[in-house]
């Protein structure tokens, strides 16, 4: 039956409409006026709605987990949109699975609050202090933990971080949020709760253990101790392809009899990989499909490595030329060649196998999801923040092939792909607007290297091995003036010819 063809005029989305909604549509079963908080989420966007959020309502769903309830957190001034939207309906969330051959729709519910957004974060603090709080989650993005571009150490110099270490009770920052928080816990005799990060960073749990522990110690030592001697922050990986919310996307989700004005769609796959090591608790989230385990890094760098770097190989390219979805770059002959090319030879020797399945294995699995043409996941979305995802997606399999004397020769083109793209015009004219919170700085660089190539390299990501490597800095200064002369398809068909040289 289709969901579309059958849908009546669209309610709605409020608790008090759910028995009104099409019966194609699933509801929760649980009662939510009996869930009570147990996990704070910061970050709360459409990816943690359509996968950590998820995760939660299954096991309710189950009859489970009622005591681990999500309130929402922001902490820039345009959560402060999301937050209406979603207090306007309940905090209920419609998730449209975009498959192959259709799509349906769930609406999921546990989450019950979304705190006001505050410069000094005080209903933050006040909510994770708070004893029912056993678990901080977060997805900020990868270039929200304040890491240093040439070392990925915790800037220390950063103004926002100096504030918080300088105004303890007022931070503007999440992480000296978090401090605050367990600054209160601690004083009132209160254990610290699980500091779980949900973004793409290989380690991403020692990496916030850092950002929490280093700030706490700019003020308080002994804070600073404790955190690092009771919490727990534990490394994790999630999966699964979210794209931004559209107005075709509301339509659609009209069209499935629901009248949600912040829905989320998403494939038809999810894996979530934790580190069991929590310090206050968890839900039993082995009941619902995650993989609990003391081995993450295997997971971690598989995933990063394929699938997120993959996305880059396509979507800097996919804009140059003007192809608008990944989808789209799957089905132009000469990016999918480049893609397959680059992943076979150059990724993958570097990558172990899991449990579960192999290198190989896991490649031909994404490249069905990056297929999907239900999916309209654009170019312009997966490039964006390049400044953060090119160090932690591509640059460790280029660091790895140059220490292992391997070719390395389509990375170097990736990179010249990034250069090439962050000139800001693709080669049909069209303007490509600013994506990256470091856009001034990459465009003009990108600009000049157009005649001095090597000046792209002397950024800070291409620092210590990358600097040094006259392979790598030849290949990337061939690459980008071909494609500056020549075009981006040319320089793909002669490295698919000879890419190995």
């Amino acid at each position: 039956m289709d969901p579309v063809a059958n849908a009546k005029t669209p309610a709605r989305l409020r608790q008090e409409s759910l028995s009104k909604l099409p019966t194609t549509v699933k509801t929760p079963m649980y009662e939510r006026t009996d869930l009570t908080p147990g996990i704070v989420h910061i970050g709360l966007g459409n990816f943690h709605r359509a996968h950590q959020a998820w995760y939660i309502h299954q096991l309710m769903q189950q009859g489970l987990a009622h005591d681990w309830a999500i309130v929402g957190a922001g902490v820039r001034s345009y959560d402060a949109v999301m937050r209406e939207r979603l207090l306007a309906q309940d905090c209920l969330t419609t998730l449209i699975e975009l498959g192959p051959n259709g799509m349906s729709a769930e609406v999921i519910g546990p989450m019950i609050d979304y705190l006001p957004i505050e410069e000094n974060n005080a209903a933050l603090i006040h909510a994770m202090a708070d004893p029912a709080t056993r678990i901080v989650s977060l997805t900020v993005t990868e270039g929200g933990y304040f890491l240093d571009a040439n070392s990925g150490a915790f800037d220390f110099d950063h103004a926002d971080i100096r504030h918080d270490a300088e105004n303890p009770n007022q931070p503007r920052t999440a992480f000296g949020a978090m401090v605050a928080a367990l600054r209160r816990r601690r004083a009132e005799g209160l254990n610290p709760f699980t500091a779980l990060s949900c973004d793409n960073l290989q380690g991403n749990g020692t990496i916030l253990r850092n950002c929490v522990v280093g700030l706490a110690r700019m003020s308080d030592p002994e804070l600073a101790s404790w955190i690092d001697r009771h919490g727990a922050f534990p490394n994790s990986m999630v999966d699964c392809i979210v794209p931004a919310t559209t107005d075709q996307l509301v339509s659609q989700c009209h069209a499935l009899g629901v009248d949600d004005r912040a829905p989320v769609s998403h494939e038809n796959f999810r894996q979530w990989v934790i580190e069991d090591a929590f310090c206050a608790g968890r839900p039993p989230l082995e009941k619902v499909g995650v993989t609990l385990t003391h081995n993450v890094h295997g997971y971690e760098k598989m995933k990063l490595r394929i699938l997120n770097g993959g996305h880059q190989l396509l979507a800097n390219v996919g804009e140059i030329l003007s192809v608008p979805t990944i989808a789209d770059c799957m089905k132009d002959p000469d990016i999918v060649a480049f893609f397959r090319k680059v992943q076979v030879e150059e990724i993958l020797p570097h990558v172990d196998a899991v449990p579960e399945t192999t290198a190989n294995e896991y490649l031909e699995l994404i490249e069905s999801r990056f297929a999907n043409p239900a999916i309209h996941d654009t170019t312009r979305r997966v490039a964006f923040d390049g400044s953060a995802r090119h160090p932690g997606f591509l640059l460790p399999s280029l660091r790895d092939a140059l220490a292992s004397g391997s070719s390395a020769n389509g990375l170097a083109l990736a990179e010249a792909f990034w250069c090439r793209m962050c000139a800001g015009i693709r080669e049909d004219g069209s303007e490509i607007t600013p994506n990256d919170p470091q856009w001034e700085s990459l465009n003009s660089t990108a600009r000049a290297s157009k005649a001095e190539p090597e000046l792209w390299l002397e950024q800070g990501f291409y620092s210590g091995d990358f600097g040094i490597s006259t392979q790598f800095s030849n290949a990337f200064a061939r690459w980008l003036t071909l494609i500056w002369q020549r075009g981006s398809r040319a320089a793909i068909s002669e490295y698919v010819a000879n890419g190995s040289t």
